[in-house]
């Protein structure tokens, strides 16, 4: 598996289908923030939006934009409506039969599709907090396939079928693959991020082979030896790109793994630490309580009463 399909599994990272916006003209919706990553994206006509705080941008037929902290932010028909919108003043939707939102007054011109993205919040360093606020992606010209996914969902959208909720869905996740190879191969890596490990292959190795067996005894020399590159080689490059060494990487992933398995299964804390690659509970308890602040046991307990430790 690559490092990408790595991240989004390992994490949980999965789409969430949302409102299906049909509007006509001078419409404006306040959206409030969303506890995950929001999205939108327009199979036909046009939307202006504009972030909590930010600058407005104007969204054609193909484009998509994502904010991945999932911050409020205002949808409208035009630039004048999108001024009048705010918390406190914002048009009510209306429902239709087949759960679509409709806006704005008739006929419809713009149709969107919304929706958000949400990760296990186990996961001790989210794969969508190294994006940018707001990415916007323009669906002309492209050649990551954008335009073609985002058509295929205007399909769906126009003509529904028995299961269309479920191929919705499914087009959620790849458009935000897509979002994501196409950010990568237009971002300069000036912020270091396990994303960017898909360009480097030397560090999307040793990403790998943590990944896949975050228990056994990794050193820099054993995963330089692996990744066909000197250890010096891999001590300066891996921390370059991902943000962290790789020992800080291993546990931080044996951690997370550990945090998942205290939430769901009934595993004693000796076979969770042998498991992640401890050789007692002490060592592994304390690794624990230094990076979660709190012991393994109340973590499970906050975990499975719905408290999440920080």
């Amino acid at each position: 598996m690559d490092a990408l399909s790595e991240l989004i599994d390992t994490q949980g990272v999965r789409g969430v289908l949302g409102a299906l916006i049909t509007a006509g003209d001078d419409w404006g919706w306040w959206s409030t923030e969303t506890p995950g990553a929001a999205f939108h994206a327009v199979t036909s006509g046009t939307v202006w939006i504009a972030p909590e705080g930010g600058d407005p941008v104007q969204l054609l037929p193909g484009d998509l934009l994502l904010l991945p902290s999932g911050g409020a932010h205002a949808l409208a028909s035009d630039p004048h409506a999108l001024s009048r919108t705010s918390p406190k003043r914002s048009d009510d939707p209306a429902m239709v039969a087949d759960g679509t939102v409709r806006m704005g007054r008739s006929p419809a011109r713009t149709h969107i599709l919304c929706a958000h993205f949400t990760h296990d919040p186990i996961t001790s360093a989210p794969l969508l907090a190294a994006l940018p606020p707001v990415l916007l992606l323009r669906g002309h010209g492209d050649d990551q396939g954008l335009a073609e996914t985002v058509r295929l969902v205007g399909r769906e959208l126009a003509a529904p079928r028995p299961g269309s909720p479920v191929v919705l869905a499914r087009l959620v996740d790849v458009l935000l693959i897509q979002a994501l190879r196409a950010w990568l191969e237009s971002e300069d890596e000036r912020t270091a991020s396990p994303l960017h490990a898909v360009r480097d292959p030397a560090v999307s190795t040793a990403m790998a082979l943590i990944d896949a067996a975050p228990g056994d005894a990794w050193t820099v020399t054993s995963l330089a030896r692996e990744a066909a590159v000197s250890r010096a080689t891999l001590a300066r490059r891996f921390p370059a790109v991902v943000g962290e060494t790789p020992a800080a990487y291993l546990t931080r992933r044996r951690l997370d793994l550990a945090a998942r398995r205290l939430r769901d299964t009934d595993d004693t804390l000796e076979a969770i630490a042998q498991h992640v690659g401890y050789t007692s509970v002490y060592a592994f308890s304390r690794a624990f309580r230094r990076e979660r602040g709190v012991a393994p046991g109340r973590f499970r307990a906050a975990a499975r009463a719905g408290i999440l430790a920080s």
